[in-house]
């Protein structure tokens, strides 16, 4: 059996849109910097996503700005800097699906926000759309809502995926059939041990970041530690598959502070369109069965769009846990989070919350090891690694789920 004992300044655990931006923000720093994915890069939470990056205007439909829209207020602009090659992280071959996102109101509850809109903590974040620009699914006349367009943005993930493991080719490996076990004192980690057929690797590292999503619960739980907590918020996502050629990413503005229904588009293999459905409509049902929900999305989109045919639609359900710090009854955090943890002193722990704050996340970890004086040290990387196995990018589930599931 070979074994090698490889040093690194930095070992990222999870291959989501959190560890893979921290990987390709670590190395642009001069940072030695490997990733462990146990299972497909992007395959749980990531892929899940909408590829909404938005700047919190959905947050303050209550008539206020709330602590949670003011702290990403920014981000949409920070993510554009980035796909023209300008920010922190290159992102100029991900695939953009919409350069505006938009909110629109059914006719009976459209005055509620016309005044707050047009205040001046909104400006120049959202306007409203004239009825020549809306998105083709409003060209109906049967349509007598309003529509405002905000600055935010939608990224196809699959792309962003791509394109960020493109930047880290030679650093991200699999943790799958691994025998990963870890070698601590009580106070630190000294290495991650790991086994992949007849090779073993002892690989030390100044920090171990857990940005594994769910994934950081088991993590934690190897290494005894307690603090930071975690929280699951499920949620169930409703996607429909049609052949109308109406792409449209928006929220739909109900009673409620949050949205009533959101909804991203995505094109599929066989050239048809599915809509993929969130808001209060994936929250509130999270924990009905498929069936039910499907009928309750069927009842919402009859109901918002009367004139739509969608009596040939195949449809399909996705369960998510959204993995997050722990707050006071479970609520949903402001901010993205990283801290260290007095159990083990070279580990940080680190949560994005949501898509958009993940540059606000590796500001957050850059800064803990700034404060630490964690410097790039370990030079090159090892020769020995690419001996071990590089996983694959998850497919989205939009593609996989019609096969297995559609009704």
């Amino acid at each position: 059996m070979s074994h090698s004992s490889i040093e690194v300044d930095i070992v990222i655990m999870g291959g989501g849109i959190a560890g893979l931006w921290l990987l390709n923000r670590l190395c642009s720093q001069g940072y030695n910097a490997i990733l462990f994915e146990q299972g497909d890069v992007g395959g749980a939470q990531t892929i899940a996503s909408q590829g909404m990056i938005h700047g919190g205007i959905k947050y303050a439909l209550s008539g206020a700005l709330s602590g949670a829209s003011e702290a990403i207020a920014d981000m949409p602009e920070h993510w554009r800097r980035c796909l023209h090659g300008e920010g922190d992280v290159d992102l100029r071959n991900t695939k953009v699906l919409s350069d505006h996102f938009y909110l629109w109101s059914t006719a009976s509850i459209a005055s509620k926000f016309t005044s707050f809109f047009a205040s001046k903590l909104t400006r120049g974040r959202v306007e409203k759309a004239r009825r020549e620009d809306y998105p083709a699914a409003f060209t109906n006349p049967a349509f007598k809502g309003n529509v405002y367009r905000l600055v935010d943005l939608v990224l196809d993930v699959p792309s962003l995926l791509k394109n960020l493991s493109s930047h880290g080719a030679g650093r991200i490996f699999s943790s799958a059939n691994s025998n990963c076990q870890w070698q601590s004192n009580g106070q630190a980690i000294e290495a991650l041990n790991l086994q992949q057929g007849d090779r073993h690797y002892q690989i030390k590292a100044q920090r171990f970041i857990f940005s594994a999503g769910k994934g950081n619960g088991e993590l934690m739980q190897q290494l005894g530690i307690q603090k930071p907590a975690m929280q699951l918020r499920p949620l169930q996502q409703v996607l429909v598959k049609h052949s109308h050629a109406l792409p449209l990413y928006a929220h739909c503005m109900g009673n409620n502070p949050s949205p009533r229904l959101t909804i991203s588009s995505h094109a599929t293999a066989d050239g048809k369109t599915v809509w993929y459905l969130g808001g209060d409509l994936a929250t509130e049902h999270a924990n009905s069965d498929s069936a039910t929900l499907i009928a309750k999305a069927q009842q919402e989109l009859a109901e918002l769009f009367p004139w739509l045919d969608l009596s040939d639609a195949e449809w399909a359900t996705l369960r998510i846990d959204r993995a997050e710090p722990k707050q006071k009854g479970l609520i949903k955090p402001d901010q993205a989070f990283a801290e260290t943890t007095a159990a083990v002193t070279n580990a940080i722990i680190a949560w994005p919350t949501k898509l958009t704050l993940v540059p606000n996340l590796a500001d957050q970890v850059t800064a803990l090891l700034a404060a630490d004086n964690i410097q790039p040290q370990a030079g090159a990387l090892s020769p020995e690694l690419v001996h071990l196995t590089t996983p694959t990018i998850a497919s989205p589930c939009w593609e996989t789920l019609f096969n297995k599931t559609g009704v």
